[in-house]
């Protein structure tokens, strides 16, 4: 079968691997669309780094050194269930959470498997992945869509990361409050979403044009703002008439941006981190928190989400139509898709078919 597979930097190559079996246990699915996430983007042009293996240093869990076979936001549908299997059957369509856990360490057993000691991605660290024409995965990860489009099942993963955050920071109860946004990217417009479905106020900020636009096309916010020329605690300073937010996310992994977040939060407040920060932040715990009375929380993946993810769409409490800017074929990715994506900030989501 022809799967896309990562051996290093710069380097994703289409090629013919053995198609997989099912086993006792598992299903077998064609996947229909994957997205390209910003992890790939950090994989293909940095180089290798964990969740991945190496070609030296195998997955804990997988057992795979590189190559491995690419794509971890994937829908499909069901071509074959093994032995056991009872969640699902032939011909449904689905999407995968991609995750592969050892079950056995402390977080896995209190059931927040996301932090699993050992946790790998499907479609990064091993086991197959989206970028193929057949993959078989255990039937725990595997989730039913329903009527949803197969273009837009792609995205419950990354609406899954979503989701966890404004969840984890109890924003999902929380309707009538105030949330600002920082970071327009794919997570921070879906943040945003997720957020105006439970109810919140949404500001969200960011400093490109494209991605501010996208914001306002996509109705995710219900003010924008450009923190290159604007206050944006001034902003939100008008907006909740002196009150200030009463929730912050931070999707952009930059600290002038938490800066600016902690400036637009209530006392009382609390600023969530999702975004992956690759340089230290320097925090003024007295002035930033103690003395405002505030939270600092962070959320990384997802557990227990996809379910509640499926619902929101299939509802129409989020539309997810709007985020697929590009589909592509898989034989031209590199061109179109991770290539484009670098330099391309009208880009949300690119969609990668196998046909």
């Amino acid at each position: 079968m022809k799967a896309a597979r990562y051996y290093g930097k710069n380097d994703v190559r289409v090629e013919e691997v053995e198609e997989p079996t099912t086993r006792p246990g598992t299903v077998k699915i064609a996947p229909a669309f994957n997205g390209i996430c910003g992890s790939d983007l950090h994989l293909y042009h940095d180089g290798p780094m964990p969740p991945a293996p190496t070609d030296t240093t195998p997955h804990p869990i997988s057992g795979e050194t590189l190559p491995v076979v690419f794509g971890h936001e994937f829908s499909g549908v069901v071509e074959e269930v093994g032995e056991g299997v009872t969640g699902v059957a032939v011909g449904d369509h689905v999407a995968v959470e991609p995750l592969m856990v050892c079950g056995v360490c402390h977080a896995c057993k209190a059931n927040k498997y996301n932090l699993c000691e050992k946790m790998g991605f499907i479609g990064i660290s091993g086991l197959g992945g989206g970028l193929s024409e057949h993959i078989v995965v255990e039937e725990r990860w595997v989730h039913k869509v329903g009527e949803m489009p197969l273009d837009q099942a792609a995205l419950l993963e990354p609406l899954a990361v979503s989701l966890h955050a404004v969840r984890h920071a109890g924003a999902d109860s929380a309707a009538g409050k105030t949330a600002v946004v920082g970071g327009a990217g794919p997570i921070g417009l879906l943040t945003a979403a997720v957020l105006r479905a439970y109810g919140l106020k949404t500001i969200v900020s960011e400093v490109s044009p494209e991605r501010r636009a996208k914001a306002e096309e996509t109705g995710v916010a219900d003010v924008v703002v450009d923190p290159s020329s604007e206050d944006l605690a001034a902003v939100v300073r008008e907006q909740t008439g002196g009150a200030m937010a009463d929730f912050a996310f931070d999707a952009a992994g930059v600290g002038v941006v938490l800066d600016q977040l902690f400036d637009s939060l209530g006392a009382g407040g609390r600023l969530e981190v999702i975004a992956l920060h690759t340089r230290p932040y320097e925090l003024d715990v007295t002035g930033k928190l103690t003395m405002q009375d505030r939270v600092l929380g962070s959320a990384i993946g997802y557990a227990n989400d996809h379910e509640e993810a499926i619902r929101l769409v299939n509802s129409g409490l989020v539309n997810l139509a709007p985020f697929i800017t590009s589909k592509i074929t898989v034989d031209n990715i590199v061109r179109d898709g991770y290539e484009k994506l670098l330099h391309d900030r009208s880009e949300v989501k690119i969609l990668v078919s196998m046909s």
